[in-house]
Parts: structure tokens; C-alpha cells; sequence
């Protein structure tokens, strides 16, 4: 491994002011927007765009004792795929503040004058939309306490609108909503979920926001694992650090944002973030070959005793399935956005899943299939169906997914835990059902109306008996 010196912040963090508040504080935010605002911070009239951060989860406390403990700097190391390293401090985070524990603070937050973009990553599952009506659901309890006790929020949209209500009422002026999740027409989802709660909660704010509030669509993309207690210490003993909250990712990163910013930006072109007046092209082309590859990937490797992408991805049997998803199924239904090419695109996929110095773990890819299936898988698999194209592999993968979430044993006999946030007592119940068949109707695959497609039913059951009978490998290889 090649060794790179700790590379200081350039700026006097002393003079930058928080231009940004960015709600969900984790890994992959610290590693991408917090990477391409502190670039930008060098540049003298570019240091009002300082990011507050705001976690709203009881989750979100180790992370935030670690930062404050040192001024919320971190270091960021960035694993090259010749095996080569950079490693950053990074100032650009200048606060971090529980919502939970001072909503006061939070709110007042994004209702300083100085703020003027509010970025999330809250997950796919975040934005409280039902996933087959797409409707913004009112039965959740939080939102629930949201509608009915504005001054003590619980959730996103009710610190966001408490907020907005304060700017509203002094005169501040708006601010935009920015999406950094990773979704299909992301900045749509934001506003429809916001504008939704703001119109049940706040007629005057609702009519309000539709003047001073946007919601740009955006892509994202950076590979940033996990980093447990082991990874630090092995971070900090690489770099000679004694940093509470190190993370570390790959050396690929891209970011797309359509330019519809209400109350100014930062010059993040600079930087090398692309603005642009449509995301789509790009973002159909990292959803459905990078993150449906990534899911098309983790469940079957999981199960077959592999922990890492870069150990799964060397297995020509699993790369193969990959290349062959990419190649035969995706690629006929993504159109090249400008100034990209799609067989280079797919080349560089496989070089960052085969990037060791990363080692990203299954375990994270796994996560939160419920959300991530529905955005990342069937809105191709739909179109497949509908003209007829070999469905093989996707059917392998809905009968993967089903034996994972129902046997949670992989191949080898190793047992696990799942982690789906989102599953429902009637999802359970259809995993459950000794009908295999029942498990296309659980939440993630219902607008696929996979029980009326009689040719994916016959691969699916194929894939279900082969399964139960023969494991994975054995499964994979015959569907190759």
C-alpha cells in the first residue's frame, strides 16, 4: 500500500459561516457533499457555504459525541483502486446538533437568514411515501405527533416546516430543499413528500413554500462503506491519527444537481460537481447499472459466505451474472446521458466493486431491501416483461431475495439477522407462507404485478425449487 500524507484544511474555519444545514449525518454524506464543500471553502468568496449538521435519530448519537469531541473536523481517506490513499481532514462541517435533544437549536438552525439550502440523506425509506398509491403517509406515528405538536417535531418534515414557518413569519425569505438519497427523480420525491405534510399541517406555510422553497432532483455516487471499531483503529494507525470519526471511501465520486436554487448556491462546478438543467439521463444510468448491481449483487454473494463486494466480484461465476445484468438486461434501457459513454461506465463499475482498499461490506448493500428494490430493480424488471426479454436473472434474484429474508442461513449454514426497517406484519406473513409464489405480492415488488407475468412465475419457481434443493452457486451457475 502506498503511503499519502494527511493533507491539512486550508481555510480559517474560524471565518466560514453555515450557509448549508444537512439533515442525516453519516458516512456517505461526510465522504461526498462534505468532500466537494470543503474543496470549494479554499476559495475566498465561497466561505458562507459552511455546512450545521442535524441528526434526528437516537442513532446519530456515537457519531455526534465523536465530532464534537473535535470540532466536528474528520478525517477522510480516499482508497484509490491502484491501492494509493489520500488522506484529508476535512473542516467544512462546522456544527452538529440532535435534534432530539435541543429542537430549539435545530429549528433555529434553518431558520437563520444565513441558511439558504437544506440537504438531506435520509434514506429511500425516509420520505414517508406509500410505496404502491406513492401517497405521503399520514398514518406514521412521528408524523402523526408532527401535525398535531408543530414546536416539538420529531421528524424531518416537522422541523423543516417549524422552520419555514419562523422564516415565513420574520420575513427571511426561502431556501432550497436538496435531496442527496439515492432516488429516481430524487428532488421530486422531496417535494412531493414536504409539500404534502406542509398542506396537512399549515395551509398559509403550504401556499408560502410553493413560492420560496425548490426541490432540485440530484444524482450521487461514491462507494463509502461501514466503519465499525476495527476500521478506526486500523484508519488511524495507517494515517498516524487519533481521529474519533474517520471515514473512509473510494476514489471514484460524481455528483449531478440540477441548478433550481432559490436563495443562491455554492459554485460547486468549481469542485467538479456537474450543474446541469436535467439529472435524469444521469441518474437512470447510476441507478439502474451501479445500485441495481450493487442489489443484483448482494443478496445471491451473501448467501454464498461472501462479506465483502471486492471478494464476491472476483468470483468469475458472480461477475459474470454481473456483466451479464449490466450488459444483456439494463443496458437496452438506459439511454447514454451526454458526454458519458456506457461501456467505460460499466468497465469502471467493475473496477470499483473489485477495489480492495475499500472492501465494502455486503452486509450494508443488504440493508433496507424494501426500499432500495422498488427504486433500484422494478421499474426495468416492468419493462423487460412488458417486451418479452429473457427475465432469468431477475427471477433468480426475486427467489434469492425471498430465501434470504425467509431462511436467514446462507449456504455454509451461517446464520444472520436481517435488517429490513421498513418490513410490514403483512410482508412477514407472505415471506413466511410456504406458497413461494405469495412472496410477490410483499410490499417491494407490487407494482410489478409479477403474479400475472406466467413466464417470470415459471423462472421464479425454477429458481425457488433449485434454491431449497441445490443452494446458490449451484442455482446461479444454471441460470448463467
Amino acid at each position: 500500500m502506498k503511503e499519502s500524507k494527511v493533507k491539512e484544511i486550508s481555510y480559517d474555519r474560524s471565518r466560514i459561516k453555515a450557509g448549508i444545514v444537512h439533515i442525516g449525518v453519516g458516512n456517505f454524506h461526510r465522504a461526498h457533499q462534505e468532500y466537494y464543500t470543503h474543496l470549494l471553502l479554499s476559495d475566498a468568496d465561497q466561505q458562507g457555504w459552511g455546512v450545521c449538521g442535524i441528526g434526528l435519530r437516537p442513532t446519530d448519537k456515537p457519531l455526534h459525541e465523536a465530532l464534537k469531541e473535535q470540532d466536528c473536523k474528520y478525517s477522510l481517506t480516499i482508497c484509490d483502486r491502484d491501492g494509493s490513499r489520500q488522506v484529508l481532514w476535512i473542516g467544512s462541517l462546522l456544527d452538529f446538533v440532535l435534534g432530539m435533544d435541543n429542537p430549539e437549536l435545530a429549528i433555529d438552525k434553518i431558520a437563520d437568514p444565513l441558511t439558504k439550502i437544506v440537504t438531506l440523506t435520509i434514506t429511500e425509506g425516509g420520505y414517508n411515501l406509500d410505496p404502491e398509491s406513492g401517497e405521503f403517509r399520514v398514518d406514521d406515528e412521528l408524523i402523526k405527533n408532527d401535525l398535531k405538536d408543530p414546536k416539538s417535531p420529531k421528524t424531518a418534515f416537522g422541523f423543516v416546516a417549524e422552520a419555514l414557518r419562523k422564516r415565513m413569519k420574520n420575513g427571511v425569505g426561502g431556501l432550497t430543499i436538496l435531496s442527496c438519497d439515492n432516488l429516481q427523480h430524487n428532488g421530486t420525491t422531496a417535494e412531493k413528500a414536504f409539500r404534502s405534510f406542509f398542506k396537512l399541517q399549515d395551509k398559509e406555510l403550504s401556499r408560502w413554500a410553493e413560492k420560496n422553497v425548490s426541490f432540485p432532483n440530484s444524482m450521487v455516487d461514491r462507494i463509502t462503506p461501514s466503519v465499525s471499531q476495527e476500521d478506526i483503529a486500523r484508519l488511524n494507525k495507517e494515517n498516524g491519527l487519533e481521529d474519533l470519526a474517520p471515514v473512509y471511501c473510494e476514489d471514484f465520486t460524481q455528483w449531478v444537481v440540477e441548478d433550481d436554487f432559490v436563495a443562491g448556491r455554492p459554485s460547486w462546478e468549481r469542485v467538479g460537481v456537474k450543474l446541469t438543467k436535467d439529472v435524469a439521463p444521469y441518474e437512470n444510468m447510476k441507478l439502474s447499472l451501479l445500485n441495481a448491481s450493487h442489489t443484483m449483487l448482494s443478496y445471491p454473494a451473501f448467501l454464498m459466505g461472501y462479506r465483502k463486494v471486492d471478494q464476491a466480484i472476483k468470483d468469475p461465476e458472480v461477475a459474470k451474472y454481473i456483466q451479464d445484468f449490466m450488459d444483456i438486461d439494463v443496458t437496452p434501457y438506459v439511454p447514454t446521458p451526454e458526454g458519458e459513454n456506457l461501456d467505460e461506465y460499466k468497465k469502471t463499475l467493475m473496477e470499483r466493486f473489485s477495489n480492495s482498499s475499500v472492501g465494502d461490506q455486503l452486509a450494508r448493500i443488504c440493508y433496507d431491501g424494501i426500499s432500495k428494490i422498488p427504486v433500484y430493480i422494478v421499474p426495468n424488471l416492468i419493462k423487460m416483461i412488458k417486451d418479452g426479454h429473457n427475465i432469468d436473472r431477475l427471477a433468480f434474484f426475486v427467489a434469492v431475495y425471498r430465501y434470504y429474508l425467509k431462511y436467514q442461513k446462507d449456504d455454509e449454514g451461517n446464520k444472520f439477522e436481517i435488517n429490513e426497517p421498513w418490513l410490514s406484519d403483512v410482508d412477514k406473513k407472505k415471506i413466511a407462507s410456504s406458497n413461494a409464489e405469495d412472496f410477490l405480492d410483499i410490499t417491494p415488488l407490487n407494482s410489478a404485478k409479477l403474479k400475472g407475468a406466467d413466464t417470470f412465475i415459471l423462472s421464479y419457481m425454477s429458481s425457488v425449487k433449485s434454491l431449497e434443493e441445490k443452494g446458490v452457486r449451484e442455482t446461479l451457475i444454471k441460470i448463467a
